[in-house]
């Protein structure tokens, strides 16, 4: 099996050797380019390191070196080495070595130099030579790899990752940050020192919300660290309801973007002129070559940064683009310096560091110069001048790497696995043991992802459940801090999912402390709908919501009308509920209503007492006392019916407002109809015979009365079967909420009068028919008065009460007068004659001297002389006196009304 991997990895390797062979034929270079090389230290246990030393390139596989992400890093790893090999010699008798190559940040490039780590691997597995299916035997290398360390893309070690998964060979990346890569189940023996960009998104978009953009356009590159971190900032974005103006690739794994491609990205973003606000998550070289494109359109003051770690912090973006890329806020993972590297940085030359094969090429770049004997490559042919070699490195000339931390970190990861596992398997013995030779991949990954330690930058460092390093970052603003001078600045810090910034520090364009907006429409007011934009989720227009609406509150772009009965609060916000307008007991209508009921009240039961003092005298039984008695307690619920307007309307009081009215009425025109109906049977019995009619004694008044009253109250309990009345609200303008009663809103209430009006009409006729009676007895006529006088007051109430429908207090209160009102004509033109006599002229209240028999032998004769009251001495004065003495003998004086 490890035959056929071999054979295939040697037939793979020139396939893509030709390929870049043949782009390289496309150039005019007359030598191959790029020289495979590799920075080589001698050692007990290998680590692999891949390097972005060159930049890509768009015609060539390798581009100019790379001074921080490249020659940097590499060197940190060598130094990082240097300082941890006397401890590990030491202590447990065994060194570190390495073999580093270069993948010139191309993925299908470094996968081409990842190869060299597994030949080692393949070549110990046993001493058995291997054929490939040509026949050819391979080349054998004996050094074996025990670890990566690399690489810088993402893009890269996901192609590495999978490659070194097959041979059990784990992998820590120092700058790869994409969240692809947490997937242990896909990327088992991966591992890095630098945090996920899940993190790194998370504070990217607190940042944008402390800011208080709602509209901004996004940049990535066209690999997996930034298209994964792109889908990530997409979903938390629109949580956050954060909309995207601009979204576009950064043209990388498919090769490197021109001139022309970075002006269309830079005019796309113009066309959202709105959103100021633009993140770039990329590389270094394309964020490069936005911000040449921002400068060349003389767009540099319409956009405003949010960058990325992958290149927020390099020199390559800022270096000659510095009032493009002012403002930048960016999140970096938190890292400090690593300690004594900056000098021994600064003392290297080519002349000691001869392992760094590249470092030369550095050196020419730096300082512009062709040094002695150096191999060709595209970018040193047109210096002429020569490098004397006395050449210094200082601190004014050279910008460090800010995250060279997470390099060192990497390979004291490996070197403390190397050393727990050696303590271990090899129970304290100096030197390499059997069972680390080779070593076990596998083995080795469980110790790798076990170890804590303190770094050369000062930090402590554990792995965290993903394989990841600790999410600490640190937010830089790269601003002018004078006149043209700029400097990247730490203002803040994101650890633990929190943001931490100093707001003092922040300056962006101008000078200005404030930022700028990045909003597509500003929030519309409270009595506003938002109208949007088509095709657009943060740009709208205000619409204003029309009297009465407010904004829906469930859908904004909606106005919705208030309901019935609500009106819209000065803000616009909410509906609030109209107050109820009843006849409240304590307005100056109710008052004067219950007033005038109240003296009703006590005037009918004044007369109630003086009717019950006098309950024997001749008056009070003259005028027929039980159906008096009724009469008053008629009249009494009359006036309490007053007191049932002023309640709040409920279905209860409107169910007895609805039978009350009705019934009261009923009590009194029942006893009203029944006594004018008995005088005037009695006087047609009296005019036709001498016999005495029917149904004329107080118990058959009473019976009829009774059954007068029973007839309404059956038609109000079919009433109340049939249209209950119930409480509800009415609004006769838009602005009213009137409580009433259902009756109240139209003319069902004459369903209740009905009756009491037929009573009234009957009473009325009966009061025409006996008003010819002799005028001794002219109780008729003051019943006939009160009739005319009730129907007067009620033809008046109808065009009242339906010419007040929109003032309801007015309205009850016309419907309360009018039936105490009605009361009152009752009381006062029926009893009144009455009590005058009884409290003024009691002389008048006696029973006369009973005829004597002529009266029973010349009835005819009595009749007449009784019909001229000049001959009775108190004929004026005493109603009915006359009548009775002359009916004494036909009709006793007890079926005349007396008891």
């Amino acid at each position: 099996m490890m035959s056929f991997w071999w054979c295939f990895v040697m037939m793979v390797i020139p396939l893509v050797y030709s390929r870049t062979q043949v782009s390289n034929s496309k150039s005019t270079f007359n030598f191959t380019w790029p020289t495979k090389k590799a920075s080589e230290v001698e050692g007990d246990l290998i680590l692999g390191g891949l390097m972005m030393v060159h930049e890509r390139h768009e015609d060539i596989t390798c581009g100019p070196v790379m001074p921080q992400g490249g020659i940097q890093a590499l060197e940190t790893m060598l130094y990082t080495i240097d300082q941890i090999n006397p401890i590990l010699s030491s202590t447990a008798g065994f060194t570190i070595g390495a073999h580093i190559l270069d993948d010139c940040d191309k993925d299908t490039y470094g996968l081409e130099q990842a190869v060299a780590f597994i030949k080692g691997s393949i070549s110990n597995i046993d001493d058995t030579e291997y054929k490939c299916l040509d026949g050819t035997v391979p080349e054998v290398r004996n050094k074996v790899i025990s670890g990566v360390v690399g690489a810088s893309s993402s893009g890269t070690s996901i192609q590495v990752a999978n490659l070194l998964r097959l041979f059990k060979i784990p992998q820590v990346s120092f700058f790869s940050s994409s969240p692809e890569l947490s997937n242990k189940q896909r990327f088992e023996y991966f591992t890095r020192t630098i945090p996920s960009d899940h993190h790194q998104v998370m504070a990217i978009v607190q940042m944008i919300r402390f800011l208080k953009w709602t509209y901004i356009s996004i940049l990535y590159e066209e690999s997996t660290y930034g298209i994964k971190a792109f889908e990530e900032l997409e979903v938390l974005l629109a949580k956050n309801n954060i909309c995207i103006a601009v979204k576009e690739r950064l043209v990388k794994d498919s090769g490197v973007a021109g001139e022309a491609a970075y002006n269309g990205i830079v005019q796309k973003l113009n066309s959202k002129p709105k959103a100021k606000g633009v993140i770039i998550f990329g590389s270094d070289q394309e964020v490069s070559g936005v911000m040449r494109a921002v400068r060349r359109n003389n767009l540099t003051a319409n956009f405003n940064w949010i960058g990325s770690d992958g290149w927020a912090g390099r020199l390559l973006v800022s270096e000659g683009n510095e009032p493009e890329v002012e403002g930048t806020l960016a999140f970096l993972p938190q890292a400090h310096p690593v300690r004594g590297f900056d000098n021994y940085f600064l003392s290297l030359t080519p002349l000691n560091n001869k392992r760094n094969p590249w470092f030369i090429e550095f050196w020419e770049n730096h300082f512009q110069c062709r040094y002695p004997s150096s191999p060709p490559t595209p970018y040193n042919q047109d210096w002429h001048r020569t490098c004397t070699g006395q050449e210094k490195l200082t601190p004014e000339s050279v910008e460090f790497e800010g995250q060279l931390q997470y390099v060192s970190d990497a390979v004291l990861a490996f070197a403390n696995a190397f050393k727990d596992m050696h303590q271990t398997l090899c129970h304290g013995r100096k030197g390499l043991c059997k069972e680390m030779v080779p070593i076990d991949g596998s083995e080795l990954l469980k110790y790798l992802r076990r170890v804590e330690f303190t770094g050369l930058s000062g930090d402590r460092f554990q792995f965290d459940d993903f394989g990841d390093g600790p999410a600490r970052y640190d937010l830089i603003h790269f601003k002018q801090v004078s006149p043209g001078r700029y400097r990247r600045l730490r203002i803040g810090e994101y650890h633990s999912g929190q943001l931490k910034l100093d707001t003092n520090e922040l300056r962006f364009r101008g000078d200005r402390a404030t930022p700028p907006e990045s909003i597509c429409s500003r929030p519309c007011n409270a009595s506003q709908a938002k109208k949007y934009v088509e095709g657009e989720g943060c740009c709208w227009t205000c619409v204003e919501c029309v009297l009465y609406q407010i904004r829906n509150p469930d859908d904004e772009t909606q106005c919705s009308a208030c309901p019935l009965g609500t009106l819209p609060n000065a803000e616009r916000t909410q509906c609030l509920h109209i107050p109820e307008v009843y006849l409240r007991p304590d307005t100056g209508w109710a008052i004067g209503a219950m007033s005038f009921s109240a003296i009703g009240i006590l005037l009918t039961f004044a007369v109630l007492g003086v009717f019950l003092q006098h309950n024997d005298t001749p008056v009070v039984r003259a005028s027929g006392r039980e159906l008096s008695y009724v009469l008053l307690s008629g009249i009494l619920l009359c006036y309490m019916v007053s007191f049932l307007f002023v309640l709040r309307p409920t279905d209860i009081v409107c169910g007895v407002q609805q039978t009350a009215i009705g019934l009261c009425f009923s009590v009194v025109y029942a006893a009203l109809f029944t006594k004018t109906n008995r005088i005037a049977r009695i006087f047609r019995g009296g005019k036709k015979s001498a016999g005495r009619p029917g149904l004329i004694s107080p118990k058959s008044q009473l019976a009829i009365c009774g059954g007068l009253v029973t007839v309404q109250g059956l038609i109000l309990l079919a009433w109340l079967w049939v249209s209950p009345s119930v409480a509800k609200h009415v609004h006769p303008t838009r602005e009213d909420n009137l409580l009433v009663c259902s009756s109240f809103t139209d003319a069902s209430y004459m369903m209740a009068f009905a009756y009491p009006i037929l009573l009234i009409l009957l009473c009325t006729v009966y009061a025409v028919v006996t008003r010819k009676i002799p005028a001794a007895f002219n109780e008729s006529k003051y019943i006939g008065f009160t009739m005319y006088t009730t129907c007067v007051i009620w033809l008046a109430f109808v065009p009242i009460y339906f010419s007040t429908a929109s003032h309801l207090p007015l309205r009850i209160t016309s419907m309360s007068v009018t039936i105490s009102l009605s009361a009152t004509v009752t009381l006062a033109c029926l009893f009144s004659p009455k009590l005058y006599i009884i409290i003024f002229h009691p002389e008048r209240n006696v029973r006369q001297v009973k005829p004597s028999i002529l009266t029973h032998f010349f009835p005819t004769f009595y009749r007449l002389f009784c019909h001229y009251p000049k001959i009775t001495r108190n004929s004026n004065s005493i109603e009915f006196s006359s009548f009775f003495l002359g009916l004494t003998r036909i009709i006793p004086p007890k079926h005349l009304g007396g008891s």
